[in-house]
């Protein structure tokens, strides 16, 4: 036991002061991360979130997204859309609408019927934006085609496309450009 301390005592001598000064370094860097001092205008030492300023914004907050999706567009659509088993396929065709703008472009006619992501995890920015569209529809006519057109404008502004159920779908889509074109 007392070899092996004075093999450790020795390696220590044995470093040069850059070698030293080195070791030190690689310490610190691993003290503190994502964090900067930084000196304000006041003079005063300040910390910085380097993190959070690459990110541009705050992070996402859990309970507003909860609040948003289902007190907010959920409700909405629940209590505004005609009910019953008659209007089925109209609301599915809605809330597909309305799940591709929650997930940035991902469609179930993408992947097999399968999405590959919940609209219910997606931004907030993206959650309040169709919120706003959404009670703008319930104040304004609370027709399901016209919430429905609201969605299909909403996708084609960001360039997300659409559900392709059938052939019905390229009809509409080629329809509403020859009016967009008039």
């Amino acid at each position: 036991m007392a070899k092996e301390e004075d093999k450790d005592q020795k390696k220590k001598l044995s470093l040069s002061p850059e070698d030293i000064e080195r070791l030190e370094l690689l310490q610190k860097a691993n003290e503190k991360k994502g964090q900067q001092l930084t000196i304000a205008d006041t003079g005063d030492l300040k910390e910085i979130n380097e993190v959070k300023q690459l990110i541009g914004k705050d992070f996402e907050n859990p309970e507003e997204k909860y609040q948003l999706y289902y007190k907010g567009i959920r409700n909405l659509l629940m209590q505004y859309l005609p009910k019953g088993e008659m209007y089925e396929d109209g609301r599915q065709i809605i809330y597909d609408e309305k799940n591709i703008f929650l997930n940035r472009g991902k469609k179930k006619s993408d992947g097999d019927g399968i999405r590959g992501s919940d609209g219910r995890m997606t931004y907030q920015e993206n959650m309040s934006e169709i919120l706003d569209l959404i009670l703008k529809w319930v104040t304004e006519s609370q027709k399901p085609i016209e919430l429905y057109n609201m969605l299909y404008e909403l996708n084609e502004k960001y360039g997300y496309g659409h559900e392709a159920y059938d052939n019905t779908n390229i009809s509409y889509d080629n329809a509403v450009k020859k009016i967009k074109e008039s």
